[in-house]
């Protein structure tokens, strides 16, 4: 039995991650690859990266060891829903030298579980962008936002550094003197502080800068709020309040205000050590105060685990989960 191998991936934009971990435990392998994501890089793209990943992981064991695999990432529906996509992901799989099934999850529902191994709760997520689910029986029940940069994605890495250029444009525009923040802002987009005779002038070479790019690199300009909010800075520290308002709200759509389930939060905003984590705990824990609040861990071994706790040799799902992530406080 302690032979029995499953392998789990986290497919993101940016990188692809697998682990290999038999069913006692114990890590056997890991992979890393570029972003796989097939709804931003492509299916066939998508595709080559698991395949680097999946080798990584398996280069000193015998495929034929692996009995079960699951897959997580941003947008499993739509995969699910294309033949050629969902093609191109068996025939890496099978490449990888595996003839076992997988299953395709949402990456919110791997974010889930690795964070709580209860079948029912809450998922919020907030990096790029911001999406809250409820999970029953683990499986994604209800979602909240996460409609995009141009609808939603309120809270998010996105929505912040979208925020922080609408502050410096209305500085610049009433004549104010630029505080820390729209300061760092300005020198991040143009590259400079100096702000033209004319401010307008200032104000249109801002919008151009920001408009040459794709809408969703304003998410880039993040970490300078957080930063700046980490040191008192007023505008900042009113926008990462916003933020977890938003973000809290989001999940007040779909939680019952009596829930007692877990709440789990994911993304890079929420899983470090950050002014809107902060936040965030607050005012979940204001809303929800009888619910056992938790960090998502490893998506790649949360997703081993998902693929291992229907196997009939795995007795007890839950002592694996504690066994595979003993600090998700």
């Amino acid at each position: 039995m302690s032979d029995t191998v499953v392998v789990g991936l986290d497919i993101g934009g940016t990188s692809t991650r697998a682990t290999a971990l038999t069913i006692t435990g114990r890590r056997v392998g890991t992979g890393r690859a570029g972003g796989g994501n097939p709804t931003s890089h492509g299916a066939q793209r998508a595709a080559v990266e698991l395949l680097t990943a999946l080798r990584a992981a398996l280069a000193d064991l015998d495929p034929a060891r692996v009995v079960a695999g699951t897959i997580g990432l941003a947008g499993a529906a739509r995969l699910l829903a294309d033949p050629a996509g969902r093609a191109a992901f068996d025939q890496a799989w099978h490449d990888a030298g595996l003839r076992c099934p997988y299953a395709v999850y949402g990456d919110a529902l791997v974010a889930y579980a690795s964070g709580t191994a209860e079948p029912d709760g809450t998922v919020l997520i907030a990096g790029t962008g911001a999406i809250t689910a409820q999970v029953h029986d683990l499986r994604l029940d209800r979602v909240a936002d996460g409609h995009g940069w141009l609808l939603g994605d309120a809270g998010s890495g996105f929505w912040l550094g979208r925020e922080a250029v609408r502050r410096l444009l209305a500085d610049l525009d009433s004549g104010h003197a630029l505080g820390p923040l729209t300061t760092a802002v300005l020198a991040e987009l143009m590259g400079s502080t100096e702000i033209a005779a004319r401010p307008r002038d200032t104000v249109d070479a801002t919008i151009q800068a920001v408009t040459r790019r794709p809408p969703v690199e304003l998410a880039r300009l993040a970490p300078l709020v957080v930063d700046a909010a980490t040191h008192g800075e007023p505008v900042a520290t009113t926008l990462i309040a916003e933020a977890a308002a938003h973000l809290a709200e989001s999940v007040g759509r779909i939680r019952p205000a009596e829930a007692r389930t877990p709440i789990v939060l994911g993304g890079g905003l929420l899983t470090g050590d950050t002014p809107l984590a902060t936040a965030v705990r607050v005012e979940i824990a204001r809303q929800w105060p009888d619910a056992p609040l938790r960090t998502a861990g490893d998506g790649a071994l949360a997703a081993a685990w998902l693929a291992a706790r229907d196997l009939p040799e795995v007795g007890d799902p839950a002592a694996l989960h504690a066994h595979l992530f003993p600090n998700t406080l």
